[in-house]
């Protein structure tokens, strides 16, 4: 029998905050559900393992993360509410909004490859909090799917959160005098199927590594598989290196994505970061064409399944009742007469029709 968490029922801060129960566990540390009674609300409390509270390393890259997190605004970031030292034990904390959902690992596991149009508008949501996290000189550098966290917000469905900058790299200009740099050339972090080649070589990061990690994100929430065949982290390492992606196209045979889309990934996942999308705000523009322009079915046997618009306007003129005729338009060659075309034949009608009730009234007149 396991020996019980310490810290659950345990108050804190002076009574601010009291712990419910565990609601997950890492290598560093434990996230709990606490309450907050002054404020009505429930957070989230990331605790440092208490036995390595005396890591010199460890303690700087937790502060690190706590001061990286606490910076950052965006609506798609968690956000951190206070962070410190627990005065009885050392213990260092973090708490965090307390986030209901399932993290995009869970949701594909469970609910199969995402359709493009909805996978899409997610991760181009994720590129709008790291364009902040990158303009303020931090490199979330741990990307994948489990940082990623679903959830309804302010009436939003599906409303994604950046989670866990644990293993962020920041600039010298976010770092307290003292802190250690853990970020040496040579230094390998981060999750083996998810890693830029560069990160996976030891070598200096930026920006472009988290474009790259969010492309392979993408990849297998709209596939269920990573672009890679490989069974051991070493061997994602070294494809990640040496190997072209399979292309999207190819990696499930009955599924089908919109062209164009396929190149945009690849351009995301380009060996070179000098190849790759600059930043993330590029990326998001590349992937929301295809959020905004419906394909034609010429189209069709590059896109997903054909999903018929949820939204539609009031004054909008009533729509066939087949599903592929509401979401898609046809391409010219198969349009009907074109409302120029409908106007100039009314035109001609009506012109001979004049000329042939003049012709009939001068016969009659004679």
């Amino acid at each position: 029998m396991s020996a019980k968490d310490p810290f659950i029922g345990r108050e804190i801060l002076d009574g601010q905050f009291k712990i419910l129960q565990k609601i997950g566990t890492g290598g560093m540390g434990s996230v709990y559900k606490a309450s907050q009674p002054d404020m009505n609300r429930m957070v989230a409390i990331k605790i440092l393992h208490p036995k390595l509270a005396g890591r010199k390393d460890l303690t700087s890259r937790f502060r690190r993360e706590a001061r990286a997190m606490s910076q950052l605004t965006h609506p798609n970031t968690v956000k951190v509410f206070m962070y410190g030292e627990l005065e009885d034990d050392g213990s260092l904390y973090i708490v965090m909004e307390y986030l209901e959902g399932k993290n995009l690992n869970q949701t594909v596991r469970r609910g199969g490859p995402m359709a493009y149009d909805r996978a899409i508008p997610i991760l181009v949501s994720v590129c709008g909090a790291l364009q902040e996290a990158h303009d303020m000189g931090i490199v979330h550098r741990d990307l994948k799917p489990e940082n990623i966290f679903i959830c309804n917000q302010g009436g939003l469905k599906e409303f994604p959160k950046v989670l866990d900058f644990g293993l962020a790299k920041v600039t010298e200009r976010q770092m307290r005098p003292g802190s250690i740099i853990l970020t040496q050339e040579g230094m390998v972090f981060g999750t083996p199927e998810y890693m830029s080649p560069e990160q996976a070589q030891g070598q200096t990061l930026d920006a472009r590594s988290d474009i790259y990690s969010l492309a392979v994100i993408l990849y297998e929430a709209m596939t269920g598989k990573l672009p890679f065949m490989a069974k051991t982290p070493m061997e994602y390492i070294q494809k990640h290196v040496t190997a072209a992606p399979i292309p999207l196209d190819e990696r499930v045979p009955e599924l089908r994505f919109p062209a164009g889309l396929g190149e945009v990934l690849n351009k995301a996942m380009a060996k070179k970061p000098a190849d790759r999308y600059q930043t993330a705000q590029e990326f998001a523009d590349a992937l929301s064409a295809f959020m905004s322009s419906p394909m034609s079915t010429e189209a069709r046997p590059h896109s997903m399944p054909v999903i018929p618009s949820q939204s539609s306007s009031p004054q909008a003129a009533p729509q066939p009742s087949n599903p592929v005729n509401n979401a898609l338009s046809l391409p010219s060659s198969r349009r009907g007469p074109s409302t120029g075309l409908l106007i100039g034949v009314a035109a001609a009608c009506l012109v001979a029709g004049v000329i042939l009730a003049v012709v009939v009234m001068r016969f009659v007149g004679q």
